[in-house]
This record gives C-alpha cells, sequence and structure tokens, in this order.
C-alpha cells in the first residue's frame, strides 16, 4: 500500500476511535463517589468490578481481537468494535442493578479491545515505512488524549450530570465514529485461513485469568486461595495455548515470535511505561481529591500536565525515530525519575511544583512509547500488523495492572494515603528504572521480523481496496 494512501481525514478518523476507547478507562475512576451513592447502592466489590471489567475484558481479548482483524478484515473488526462499544454503553447506561452494569462495561471494553488494535494496524499498512513513525506518534498523541478527555469528561459529568450521562452519550459518538470509519477508512491486506477456535478462546481465558488475580489480589491476599487459584489457572491455560498453538496447522499466532529480542524488550518497555504511568492515575486523583481538597472538575484540570506531554512530544520524538534505544531508554527514565519527585508530594506541596513531576513523566511517557510501539510492529511481518498491535496493547493493559495493584498493596500497608503515596510511588519508580535498564539491553539492534509463517497457513491476501 503506498504511503499517500494514508489521506488526513482517516488519520482523523482512527485516533478518534481509539482515543474514545481509551478515555472510557480513566473517566469513570472520577465517577466511583457518585456510583457508591446511586440508586444502584453497588457494594464495593460492584463499583471495583465496575471498574475493572471493561480492563480485563480489553487487556483478555486484544491478542485474538488483533489476529482475528489480520485475518477476517481489519476496517470489519473495527466497525464490528464500534458497535459493541455503543451496546455496552448503552446498557450501562439503563442498567437497573450493578449486574448489568459491569455486564455493559465488559462488552464495551471487548468492544474497545477490537478497536484498538484494527486502528493501529490499518495505520501502519496506510502509512508506508516512511510515514510510520509519525503514523505512530498521532496514534500515541490519540492515547494520551484519551486520558485527558477522560478525566475531564468524567471529572465534569461527576461535577454537574449523572454517571448514566457519561455512558449515554457514547452510543451517539460511536454511531458518528462508525460513520466516519466507513466513508474515510479503505480496506487493506488481511491473511485469511480457517483459524482454529480453541487457540483465542485458551489464551483468553489464560490471560482474564491472570488480569483477575493482578487486580484482585490487593483485595483479598496475594496468597489467598483464590488468587493463587487465578495465576494457577492463567499459567496452566497459557501453557494450553502454547502447545496447541506449536501443533496447530493454523494457530492463533506462533509463539516462536518472542525469540525476537527486539519484540521481548519493546514489549517489557511498554509494560514499565504503563506500570509507572498508571501507578500514578491510582493515586493521582486520590491526592488531588483527598488531600488537596479538589473537586472533580477541578481534578481533572489539575490533571492537564500530566497529558500535556503525551500530546506535544511524541511529534518530536518522531523525528529521532531511528535511533529508538536513547529515546526509549531517556523516555522510561524520565518516568522513573518523575515518580521519584512526585513521590515527595504531601499536603503542603504548592501544586505548580507537583505539576513539573507531573510534566516530567508525561514527556517520557510522550519520548518512549510511539518507539515502543513501532518497536512492537515492525518486530512481526506486516500482514501480522494487528497481532503486533494487540501484543503492544496487551502489554501496556498488564502493565497498566500491575502498577495499580503493587501501588495498592503498598498502600495497604500505611493507615492513609498521605503516609503511603511516597512509599508507593518510591517502590514503582525503582521497578521502572531497574526495567528500564534491561530494556536498553534488549535493544542492541534493529528489530525484525521473527515470526515464520506457520505450516499449512495462507500466504497474505488482498481484500478489494476502498
Amino acid at each position: 500500500m503506498p504511503s499517500h494512501a494514508l489521506k488526513r481525514s482517516t488519520l482523523l478518523a482512527l485516533c478518534a476511535c481509539v482515543l474514545v476507547a481509551q478515555s472510557m478507562v480513566a473517566a469513570i475512576n472520577l465517577l466511583i463517589p457518585q456510583l457508591g451513592s446511586s440508586s444502584l447502592h453497588p457494594s464495593h466489590s460492584e463499583i471495583l468490578w465496575t471498574v475493572d471489567a471493561y480492563v480485563i475484558a480489553f487487556a483478555g481479548l486484544l491478542i485474538p481481537a488483533g489476529a482475528l482483524g489480520d485475518r477476517h478484515g481489519r476496517k470489519g473488526a473495527l466497525l464490528a468494535g464500534l458497535g459493541l462499544f455503543a451496546a455496552g454503553a448503552a446498557t450501562s447506561a439503563f442498567a437497573p442493578d450493578p449486574a448489568v452494569l459491569i455486564a455493559g462495561r465488559g462488552i464495551s471494553g471487548a468492544g474497545a479491545a477490537l478497536i484498538t488494535p484494527a486502528t493501529m494496524s490499518i495505520l501502519v499498512h496506510l502509512a508506508g515505512p516512511r510515514h510510520r513513525a509519525q503514523a505512530m506518534a498521532s496514534w500515541t498523541l490519540a492515547i494520551g488524549l484519551g486520558g485527558l478527555a477522560g478525566n475531564l469528561g468524567g471529572g465534569l459529568v461527576g461535577q454537574f450530570l449523572t454517571w448514566r450521562a457519561l455512558f449515554g452519550a457514547m452510543v451517539p459518538l460511536a454511531a458518528l465514529l462508525a460513520l466516519a470509519v466507513a466513508l474515510t477508512t479503505p480496506r487493506t491486506d488481511r491473511s485469511p485461513s480457517n483459524l482454529d477456535p480453541l487457540g483465542p478462546l485458551l489464551l483468553t481465558a489464560g490471560l482474564v485469568a491472570v488480569l483477575f488475580g493482578i487486580i484482585e489480589g490487593p483485595d483479598h491476599g496475594w496468597t489467598s486461595p483464590r488468587i493463587l487459584g487465578a495465576f494457577g489457572a492463567g499459567a496452566v491455560l497459557i501453557a494450553a495455548f502454547t502447545l496447541q498453538a506449536l501443533r496447530s496447522r493454523t494457530p492463533l499466532f506462533d509463539p516462536r515470535v518472542f525469540r525476537s529480542p527486539g519484540l521481548r524488550a519493546t514489549g517489557l518497555g511498554l509494560t514499565t511505561g504503563f506500570f509507572g504511568l498508571f501507578a500514578l492515575f491510582f493515586v493521582n486523583s486520590q491526592y488531588l481529591q483527598e488531600v488537596k481538597g479538589y473537586g472533580p472538575a477541578v481534578t481533572g484540570l489539575a490533571i492537564v500536565p500530566l497529558i500535556t506531554g503525551m500530546a506535544l512530544v511524541p511529534k518530536l520524538a518522531a523525528r529521532w525515530s531511528a535511533h529508538p534505544r536513547p529515546v526509549i531508554g531517556t523516555g522510561l527514565a524520565l518516568i522513573g525519575l518523575g515518580l521519584l519527585g512526585a513521590s515527595t508530594a504531601d499536603a503542603g506541596t504548592p501544586y505548580p511544583l507537583y505539576a513539573c513531576w507531573l510534566l516530567v513523566i508525561s514527556a517520557g511517557t510522550g519520548l518512549s512509547m510511539p518507539a515502543l510501539t513501532l518497536g512492537v510492529v515492525t518486530s512481526l511481518p506486516q500482514h501480522q500488523a494487528g497481532l503486533g498491535s494487540g501484543l503492544g496493547t496487551s502489554a501496556r493493559e498488564i502493565g497498566a495492572a500491575l502498577g495499580v495493584a503493587v501501588t495498592g498493596t503498598v498502600l495497604a500497608g500505611h493507615p492513609d494515603l498521605t503516609a503511603g503515596m511516597g512509599p508507593a510511588l518510591r517502590t514503582v519508580a525503582v521497578v521502572v528504572l531497574a526495567a528500564t535498564a534491561v530494556v536498553v539491553t534488549g535493544l542492541r539492534g534493529p528489530a525484525r521480523p521473527a515470526s515464520p509463517t506457520p505450516a499449512g497457513a495462507a500466504a497474505p491476501a488482498k481484500e478489494p481496496v476502498a
């Protein structure tokens, strides 16, 4: 596909889709107090599942969704994802009880799992090798703006409207995005074959079990039978998927792709960056509301510095795309150093000083994420771009879940947020800086595709170009 095939209207439509999908990860966090006092009367556990159902479905289905898009059409996967996203939002908006609300969040998360890898893989195909770095910078910017939109939208809804209004607004918005995609986005290459249905089921169940263990670990205890059982089941299911994929003629993907040092290093880098970022997200709104005394709307605005670097730095980082090691190493190190700075904040810390640390973390994220994202995708053959996107986004979501879990565990050992925020962020910062050294060491050369076409798999074919 020639590089000029990526038109501005297509780029805007695809980035808007991923922005909206990402916004719903953050928006719900600022509505927790309103949900807790709503007519649904949810328990503490039900509130947690309202937040987590989206993330678990999103992260658990990303890899199968990306691979299915590669095989059966990325534009179709994107439109199907928008439809699921809208259906889940409508279910949540009219939920009569917490169980239906949680189910709606899970359906929307499944839709987001189809949206995110499809948008990235379409961009990779349409941009061409010369413009991929710029396309990934725009895609990463959309993720950052999604976090900003989620925080601002959630804060404003929490201040002036009801939580149902947030979900209700997503339905016409998703319909508008589907229309934009239908009109602006051409079909891209696909790799049709008779996919073995057992592989996606095993991998999805395994990832969901692992994510359940990570997310619920701080509440139930890491050594509780429920959590150990979840991790054990996840390990068994993922091992079963690996054996099945190695034996199948048409696997979901060949596990031998992880022989690529570039794929391993960039995947770890994405996990590391989001591990640090979501550890901060977990305490940030609590710190601003409970310690500094800001209202929901002001809190949404106070988080803006955390998005500023994500918005401004990726375009600059794209100019240095030929030198991924220093770009990635510097970016991840800035995240770690920013977390160390933020760990010094307390009730008396002036907001401008705290905002400076948010800017450092934001700049590090904006610097490293486009290069890491591009590194994951280019580690695989072009016809597996959707799989690469799914692997990369799964790494992000697993890192996010781990960041929240580790931070929550450290906080649980202290009497309140003020006492525990510093130790929690310092713990996360040390892990980020240590992992950064491992990532930079693993990036010793350009990433190379490491996935041979499995025996019996069909060669890539083309869909008609719209």
